[in-house]
């Protein structure tokens, strides 16, 4: 029991010192990822750093549920990776312990992160967003530095234009100065020109105190119009002036309340309640619109005592508007036209504006509960990430920073994709809200239990190897011999009975040759009907490879070049497709997929009969190289 125990200690110390590193490497980067969304809110805005703390202290804590699923999932897989890599994880199995026992103390630290990343979302997360949020619209709104540049109209500063020629980066001068003040209207621009200038804000931070030098200020003296031609003006000539403008750079803080409807900034609870509230908001205004609908859009028009008359003397009780409208003149019938047209424009943009705010309501709705929901998927994230990566760092045996980091960016990619689609989707109500905010668990819970499955069961679901002889069977792709002289040899050939065989060999190929015809047609119903495999071709390559195994034993160069232009035969593809009669007549039923496999049978014949004559004319080669070796011998 004791060495469990420290087992447990192992594995939890291994995954929690790789934990830490990933976790403030994913955490930096989604910062980074953030703090690039909202760069300009901050460049050229001279802010303070305890402002600058807290937008990266909010925007760390906003950004912890997301960062916890990719650093567990990086961690896992480098841990156990590592296990494997080292042989560590061998060991473990090989003492009768099974993966599951293995991984249990990390699973319920995983499990522990969840419930701290569910704490964040709902307690932590809701406050930090708000505080967030207010932040940055705070930032967009404070005044940007002063820092006027050449050669351009500089118009940051509500109300003024101003345009700069030359600075002087060591004394502060500026040259050429020319400022439009837009203050009392666009019409009404008083205009001030300067030899030179120089740039100070005010002790208080609220105003900028503009020196000019050598200058001139124009002025009109009335309002100007479109219509005037002669407008006075005043033209005054300078040594020095002295401008104020009002420019306030202090940070202050806006109120939040404004970003009370956001379905962000709130926990489960407050989520629900606004939930209740926007329901009964939407049935309220659903039932107003009906009433004013069924007593004003559609309600029957009030007919004059002329009117009704008529209709009573129809009988019928309606009237035929057609009619009507023949019996009226040019003009009536016209005036009917546009007030028909009006009245049905009125109704449109009356129904446009109501069907906004319901639309806007249910849109409401959606994000609530999508985030309500994005709290839990967010926290069994944690969980379901680590069974993606321990089983998978099991099965790889790759640690460190390579491997891992890819299929970690890889997994963690495709999960933020499914997520952010389907969660959009669902938003713009083309798709169930559960549905789509749940649909990147659904997706990758599976992928995770498969794992662990494979894992569990020391499967070779990712080794190379065993693809590769997959694809190289069903695309008939053969490995060439590749035989070396051996460093040393315990038992030397047989030369007598290994020249022997190939003879045997050499005939009995090309004794199938001749009775097989290899390169004509084979009969279909006989390929199809047949479910039995070629014995003669199956002995011949047997003993084929052991007359190889045993001339393998030699130092000859010249032989072992002969050996490895023997290929390698494939017993079974130019039979029968399956060893099921069953399998083979339905296949060829199936004329789509028995004329493939027809014709992928006559392909291997012919490939048969090209090996069988170069099993011969090799086969002779060697015979000569071995007598010439047992004669020197």
């Amino acid at each position: 029991m004791l060495r469990i125990k420290k087992l447990d200690i192992f594995v939890l110390k291994s995954f929690l010192l790789l934990f830490a590193g990933t976790f403030f490497i994913c955490l930096f980067i989604f910062m980074m990822q953030f703090l690039w969304r909202y760069v300009d809110a901050l460049v050229g805005k001279g802010l303070e750093m305890k402002v600058l703390a807290q937008f990266f202290f909010y925007s760390g804590l906003t950004l912890i549920p997301m960062s916890l699923p990719l650093a567990i999932l990086l961690a896992a897989l480098m841990t156990f990776g590592n296990f494997g890599e080292r042989y560590e994880l061998l060991s473990m199995k090989a003492a009768g312990i099974p993966l599951l026992r293995i991984i249990r103390p990390v699973v319920i630290c995983c499990a522990g992160l969840g419930v701290m990343s569910f704490f964040f979302q709902n307690v932590v997360g809701p406050q930090a967003q708000k505080q967030l949020w207010t932040l940055l619209v705070s930032m967009k709104q404070k005044s940007p530095e002063v820092d006027i540049p050449e050669g351009v109209f500089y118009s940051d500063i509500d109300g003024y234009n101003i345009y700069v020629k030359h600075k002087d980066r060591e004394t502060g001068l500026l040259k050429d100065v020319l400022i439009y003040n837009f203050s009392d209207g666009f019409e009404n621009a008083h205009i001030i020109w300067g030899e030179e200038g120089k740039l100070d804000l005010t002790a208080d931070k609220q105003h900028l105190f503009l020196h000019l030098y050598n200058g001139e200020q124009f002025e009109n003296l009335k309002s100007q119009t479109t219509l005037s031609k002669n407008i006075p003006y005043r033209r005054e000539t300078f040594k020095e002036k002295h401008v104020l403008i009002e420019f306030n750079t202090n940070f202050n803080m806006v109120d939040g309340s404004f970003l009370d409807r956001r379905s962000d900034i709130k926990n489960m609870r407050e989520i629900s309640v606004a939930i209740d509230s926007l329901r009964a908001f939407a049935d309220s205004t659903g039932r107003s619109m009906h009433q004013e609908l069924m007593s004003r859009t559609y309600a029957p028009p009030r007919l004059s005592q002329t009117d009704s008359v008529k209709l009573a003397g129809t009988g019928t009780g309606c009237l035929n508007t057609d009619s009507i409208f023949n019996t009226l003149t040019a003009a009536e019938k016209l005036k009917v036209l546009s007030n028909a047209e009006n009245r049905s424009t009125t109704l449109a943009s009356d129904w446009s504006m109501k069907s906004f705010i319901t639309k806007d309501t249910d849109r409401d709705i959606r994000s609530h509960r999508s985030d309500w929901h994005k709290k839990i998927t967010l926290s069994l994230a944690c969980i379901m990430f680590f069974f993606i990566g321990a089983p998978l760092g099991a099965i790889i045996r790759k640690g460190g920073l390579g491997m891992p980091v890819v299929l970690s960016v890889i997994i963690f990619i495709l999960y933020y994709i499914i997520d952010s689609g389907a969660t959009r989707v669902a938003k713009s109500d083309e798709m169930d809200i559960v549905l789509g905010t749940w649909m990147s668990t659904l997706v990758l819970a599976p992928l995770g239990v498969f794992f662990t499955y494979k894992s569990n069961k020391d499967s070779v679901v990712f080794n190379i190897d065993v693809y590769a002889a997959f694809f190289r069977k069903l695309f008939g792709i053969r490995q060439a011999r590749h035989l070396y002289p051996k460093e040393v040899i315990i038992d030397t050939p047989d030369w007598a009975d290994d020249a022997e065989a190939l003879r045997e060999i050499c005939q009995t190929g090309n004794e199938y040759r001749r009775t097989q015809r290899l390169k004509h047609l084979p009969n279909y119903v006989t390929l199809f009907t047949n479910h039995r495999h070629d014995e003669v071709i199956a002995r011949l390559s047997e003993r084929m490879e052991g007359v190889i195994e045993d001339l393998s034993n030699t130092k000859d160069g010249i032989l072992l070049g002969y050996l490895n232009r023997l290929p390698v035969l494939y017993i079974h593809a130019h039979k029968s497709l399956s060893d099921r009669r069953w399998v083979n007549v339905l296949a060829g039923l199936a004329l789509p997929v028995g004329l493939v496999a027809y014709l992928r049978s006559w392909r291997y014949r012919l490939r048969l009969d090209k090996d069988l004559a170069a099993i011969a004319e090799n086969s002779e080669r060697i015979i000569e190289r071995i007598g010439h070796l047992s004669s020197n011998q």
